[in-house]
Formats: structure tokens, C-alpha cells, sequence
């Protein structure tokens, strides 16, 4: 019976050596090929809003492979010279994805037609949806799953993650605005039409707070659809005094019956939001 290419990948990651075979490489080699084509991806989202995004994570086990397969080398772009053992995505014309020197995406990440990347960087493993916009300075994590019509603001830093492989990586979804300097790490989900103010970090451990009702609530891991977010503190007491601690806190929420761009600037100026 054939063995089909997750099969192999996990029997391959179980034991190195069969890296030798060529069934066993040309599985990782394939994978790799259609996570940067995004036939693949690291992480599929649901079939509902409200259901959950589920991770690949023998995909993941064939990009830890693929570095195990590739050898250092010397690559020339221009003036400008690399030593690595993952080349850069090639064809960026024939795909309809634009990169502004020094941009720079690695090949088996995935930018769909449209895409824009300044000179910030994409690793491999990510996806970055159409219409989307990494700015300057910003950078995409391995794995990471942008969705379309996302901007990712200057200095954004959106987490990766490799190991463990069935970690969850880091989901912005469709129409999140991201300010700048943000940072969302530790496999943290944004939700469709976030609006994240400059300076917000986002970690699993991270209180999410939402003030907008008559009592706190408090979330960690998820931002909510279409939540308006600024960087926030809770004080908190230790045996030395009583001291500030970061949070996030939900300030309103985007209108749903406003055009996103429109609904986008309202948010920042009703909330007086820093981008």
C-alpha cells in the first residue's frame, strides 16, 4: 500500500535517517513546493465563524525536515549577498505579488495575488492572504496565517513557531488592522476586523480585558471580531508595593454596517486609537 506524503514525513521526522530515501526526501521536497505555491498550509481555517482553525502539524514537521535536507549556500540578489540553507520565493511578477527592495519573502511561504510586502520579511511556513499589506520593518513569523486585506503596520513583529509541531501558530484573520510596533505572539488568534492600536502586545498570557460593559471581561488568547484594542495596565499588588502591569484592553467595537475602510478610520478617531 502507498504511503501518502504525511505518512512519510511523520516516519521521516520519527527517524532522521530516512532522509536518505528518496521517497522519503521527494515527500518533504513536494510539501515544501506546495506550501510556497499555497496549495498546502501550515494551519486551515474553519468552516464557520465560529469554529476553530485547525493546525497542520506534519506540514510543520516537513519544514523542520527541509532544513535538515538543505545545505548552506551562497546566494547573490543584486548587490546584496545571503548565506542560508532556504532560498528566497522566486516569480513574485508571475504570481502578482509586489516587493519593494529589501523586502524579503523565503520560499515555502505563500503570498497570494495582490500581496504586498515593503522591506519587511515573510518566513517560511507563513501565508499572507490578498489585499494585504506587510509595511516597513514589519515581519511575518514561520507559520503564521495572514488573512486578506490585513495591514500589518510599521515594526509589526507577528510571532512564529516551528516546535513543538502541533503548535498553534499565530492567526490574524480577514480585514485586521495591526498599528505600528505591535507584537502578537505565542500562537495568539486575532479575529476578523480587529483594530489593534500601536504598541499593543498580545501573548497567551496576556489579559485581554474588555471595558466597554458595566463589568470586566477578561480573555486570554483570542481577540474577538471587530474589537477596537489599546495597550492598557492593571495594578496589581507585591510584597514590595503595588505596581502596573501591561494588558490589552477592548475599548468598542467597528461597525458592521460601515464600508471597512470607512468603519476603520471612524475607529480611529471615535477611540482616538494611535496607528
Amino acid at each position: 500500500m502507498t504511503q501518502t506524503a504525511q505518512e512519510l514525513i511523520e516516519a521521516a521526522f520519527a527517524d532522521r535517517s530516512l532522509l536518505k530515501s528518496k521517497t522519503h526526501s521527494d515527500a518533504v521536497l513536494d510539501t515544501l513546493e506546495k506550501l510556497d505555491k499555497g496549495k498546502l498550509r501550515v494551519a486551515t481555517p474553519p468552516e464557520t465563524p465560529d469554529g476553530d482553525w485547525t493546525t497542520h502539524a506534519w506540514i510543520k514537521q516537513a519544514v523542520l525536515l527541509y532544513f535538515a535536507l538543505r545545505g548552506m549556500e551562497k546566494m547573490s540578489v543584486g548587490p546584496f549577498e545571503f548565506y542560508d540553507k532556504i532560498p528566497l520565493k522566486k516569480d513574485l511578477d508571475v504570481a502578482g505579488v509586489r516587493v519593494v527592495p529589501p523586502g524579503t519573502a523565503r520560499y515555502g511561504s505563500h503570498l497570494e495575488a495582490s500581496a504586498i510586502l515593503m522591506p519587511g520579511y515573510v518566513n517560511i511556513g507563513a501565508y499572507v492572504g490578498a489585499g494585504s499589506m506587510v509595511d516597513t520593518w514589519a515581519t511575518v513569523g514561520s507559520c503564521a496565517q495572514i488573512g486578506r486585506d490585513v495591514h500589518l503596520a510599521g515594526g509589526v513583529g507577528i510571532g512564529g513557531v516551528l516546535e513543538p509541531p502541533g503548535a498553534t501558530p499565530v492567526i490574524i484573520e480577514d480585514g485586521a488592522f495591526i498599528g505600528s510596533r505591535c507584537v502578537v505572539v505565542d500562537g495568539v488568534r486575532v479575529g476578523r476586523e480587529v483594530v489593534l492600536g500601536a504598541n499593543v502586545v498580545l501573548t497567551k498570557s496576556m489579559p485581554i480585558i474588555d471595558v466597554t460593559g458595566p463589568e470586566p471581561k477578561e480573555m486570554r488568547g483570542h481577540v474577538p471580531a471587530r474589537s477596537v484594542v489599546v495597550p492598557g495596565t492593571r495594578m496589581k499588588k507585591f510584597p514590595a508595593g503595588e505596581y502596573g502591569l501591561p494588558c490589552a484592553l477592548i475599548i468598542g467595537q467597528r461597525s458592521e454596517s460601515t464600508d471597512r475602510k470607512v468603519s476603520l478610520n471612524a475607529a480611529l478617531r471615535d477611540f482616538g486609537v494611535s496607528a
